[in-house]
């Protein structure tokens, strides 16, 4: 409980996987945790983020969720910041500072960065893969990058590290390799919405080309996951 209170964590992303997984190292005993995300709360996250109710929406999702955190250990030492993770912005994190990093963001050009800089540091790194189009828990499985199987974004990712510099360390990774079909039907596309004249603009989520459905329980499977490979690592130390 000593070295869990003493250890110095960062969450990139505290949406669907992100915000599970804080809570869950919190309520484990760790104390110094910075969570990053940019976004606000909105009423689709309701359906998956821990923190997303009908009395936060609207507000800054780091914000709500470091209440929260700190309602369960007003000790916690909790770094909220409402901030995008890019190539242009990575030197603000400071990520020498920590002992864990854990991704959960979704960008792909992101994600590729941060693991890329996250892999130079001296932190154990975890990455989470996609969570959504999947509903069965016992598909939810834990492996090193490279042997990832069955999940698209792996192989997206794994793509775009062949292109460029790869990790300079092994990390582990929590995915599933069940795929199911997507079958949101789009009405209408971000090219068809004329903000000037239009009364009842859709919410944003549904002019992306393509919305992948998510179900609570395995986004928070996959963050409980990831506060549970922190835990585990301390624990051998």
């Amino acid at each position: 409980m000593e070295r869990l209170a003493a250890v110095k964590v960062i969450i990139f992303g505290v949406g669907g996987v992100g915000s599970w997984c804080a809570e869950s190292l919190v309520r484990s005993g760790v104390k110094r945790l910075t969570v990053v995300d940019s976004d606000r709360i909105c009423v689709s996250n309701i359906n998956r983020q821990l923190h997303a109710t009908t009395h936060t929406v609207g507000q800054v999702k780091t914000q709500a969720l470091k209440q929260r955190l700190l309602d369960i250990n007003p000790c916690a030492a909790i770094i909220d910041l409402q901030k995008v993770y890019s190539a242009e912005t990575s030197k603000e994190f400071e990520l020498d500072n920590y002992d864990y990093i854990i991704d959960a963001i979704d960008s792909l050009e992101n994600k590729v960065h941060l693991i890329r800089t996250a892999a130079r540091t001296r932190a154990a790194l975890f990455s989470s893969m996609g969570a959504a189009l999947k509903i069965d828990p016992s598909r939810i499985q834990v492996a090193e990058f490279w042997n990832v199987q069955g999940c698209p974004m792996g192989a997206a990712l794994r793509r775009k590290m062949r292109k460029g510099e790869l990790p300079a360390k092994p990390f582990l990774c929590v995915f599933s390799d069940e795929v199911l079909p997507n079958r949101e039907i789009v009405s209408r596309t971000i090219e068809q919405v004329d903000f000037q004249t239009d009364t009842d603009i859709p919410d944003w989520n549904k002019l992306k080309a393509q919305i992948n459905g998510t179900a609570a329980h395995i986004t928070a499977i996959f963050g409980f996951t990831l506060a549970g490979l922190v835990l585990q690592d301390v624990y051998r130390q």
